[in-house]
């Protein structure tokens, strides 16, 4: 396989690991995770037990959960999908190796990651939806596609053969700091995912229903053992086991990092506005941001309607994904603009 072919590979893996990621927020959001008891099958089938005599096997096996037809094939397909996601991974990898002057350490990590994916995805149907487990599961699914992305850009790169040159204004200095800055707000941008995605496995989300912080007195009431990422035993973690005022606690601090997510990343888009050949980053970033605002706020007014809680984790994938591909590009850039002066200085 050519490095042309190789290429629209990483391209349909890196699509597929988006679909898996809505399909998972899908899951999650109709109360499917648990939509087959057991782990990788289902009620001890490959697929859903649909037959009368298959459902009564089924219900034998697991008496304390009843099969639900539709949820429990939201969560077989999320598995089938993730499932195929693992297997182009691996023809990644298997191909990669084969051919030379093909990046091997990015593939090597992907297939790491899927795999630990795997295990996290088992995990959250044996630990009857652990929180940490959840968020570790959706902070894993994002870190795929962040990681297919940055394989994508390598191998586009690599193929082009791009030496990328800034105008003659620009200095190393401006650079550097446009680097630091947008290194920040992906480390923002994260540190919000995992919020986010916290609030989603505690089940805050419309705990709060006004803005623009919460119309309960959640200063006096702040909680921090609310952050606490191993909560005690319980037999299921559907639906939450934490207090209100936990909840609150964690909707709010959400809520915040939001604001601050906000701030930061409208001043990395102020800094690339100022180099012509960032501006096009910028316009996804702010894109991506302002579509994400909104489609926070509207969770907030309409009290989480499904397709909108969706978008809003597409989204925020996204978001992370743009800010990666910022990072990629001005590390790319300075690069050749390093070289070009510690050339000058030693000539």
């Amino acid at each position: 396989m050519g490095l042309f072919r190789f290429k629209y590979l990483v391209y349909v893996t890196f699509a597929l690991s988006l679909c898996v990621i809505a399909l998972g927020a899908y899951t999650r959001l109709t109360e499917a995770g648990l939509g087959c008891p057991d782990w990788p099958g289902c009620y001890g089938f490959a697929t859903v037990p649909q037959t009368s005599e298959q459902q009564l096997q089924a219900l034998a096996a697991f008496p304390d959960s009843p099969v639900d037809v539709e949820k429990a094939w939201n969560e077989m397909f999320h598995r089938y999908l993730a499932g195929t996601l693992g297997v182009f991974i691996l023809i990644i990898n298997l191909v990669a190796w084969r051919r030379k002057n093909t990046p091997r350490g990015l593939p090597a990590l992907l297939l790491g990651t899927v795999v630990f994916q795997a295990v996290l995805g088992m995990w959250t149907v044996t630990m009857s939806l652990m929180p940490v487990v959840v968020m570790g599961h959706l902070l894993g699914g994002f870190t795929t596609a962040a990681l297919l992305l940055l394989l994508a850009l390598r191998v586009r790169r690599r193929e082009a053969r791009i030496v990328s040159q800034f105008h003659r204004h620009s200095s190393s200095h401006s650079l550097t700091g446009a680097s630091l800055l947008a290194a920040a707000a992906l480390a923002v941008t994260i540190g919000q995912v995992a919020l986010g995605g916290w609030t989603a496995a505690n089940y805050a989300a419309v705990v709060c229903t006004q803005l623009p912080i919460c119309e309960v007195d959640w200063q006096q009431h702040f909680d921090l053992s609310a952050f606490n990422p191993i909560q005690p035993e319980h037999d299921s973690y559907q639906y939450g086991v934490l207090n209100f005022p936990q909840r609150v606690s964690i909707h709010v601090a959400h809520r915040l990092g939001a604001a601050l997510t906000t701030v930061v990343l409208l001043v990395l888009v102020w800094r690339l506005w100022q180099f012509a050949i960032l501006r096009g980053l910028a316009l996804a970033v702010s894109g991506a941001l302002l579509l994400q605002l909104s489609l926070g706020i509207t969770n907030i007014v309409a009290s989480l309607p499904l397709l909108v809680a969706v978008g809003h984790n597409v989204v925020g994938a996204m978001l992370l994904l743009t800010l990666v591909a910022a990072n990629y590009q001005i590390y790319s850039y300075r690069t050749p603009l390093r070289s070009h002066w510690n050339n000058a200085r030693e000539g």
